[in-house]
């Protein structure tokens, strides 16, 4: 198994397993790697060393921890993100296309009141805001809209 730092052009990093380095760049050719932030398909393979103890563990200790300390800041950004986008996917329901159409019929009391999500034109987004009907562009990664293996 093949554990890979990557980064997607956005600089949002994170990480993936594959059976080997022939597999990830077959699935990175064939757009089937994907940012789970942003869903962005434009995937680099970051610098990484393999593990050496060549120096004392206290130096390598002291490394890790600044590292960590970096990186640290971006990577809870990305998990609230993770955690937030999961949230809506979990409490909402999916109306596609249909959006618009929906989210008038909610608001005038034609069928039930609920959390909905689907997609929308600009010029529409725009009506449905002009009708007083408050609505937010959220683009929504889709690895997260499926099973995740």
């Amino acid at each position: 198994m093949k554990v890979l730092d990557l980064q997607c052009r956005h600089h949002h990093i994170f990480e993936g397993w594959f059976a080997s380095e022939g597999n990830f760049l077959a699935q990175l050719s064939q757009g089937q790697v994907e940012c789970p932030v942003c869903g962005d398909a434009s995937i680099t393979k970051r610098l990484s060393a393999p593990r050496l103890n060549l120096v004392s563990a206290r130096a390598d200790a002291a490394v890790n921890q600044d590292a960590a300390k970096v990186a640290e800041p971006e990577q809870s950004l990305q998990s609230a993100w993770m955690a937030l986008a999961r949230h809506i996917l979990a409490n909402t329901d999916d109306v596609g296309d249909s959006f618009a159409e929906e989210a008038r019929k909610i608001h005038y009391g034609e069928t039930k009141q609920r959390g909905i999500r689907g997609r929308a034109s600009r010029v529409q987004t725009d009506s449905l805001l002009d009708e007083g009907i408050t609505v937010m562009s959220l683009p929504l990664p889709e690895a997260l809209k499926s099973q995740m293996h």
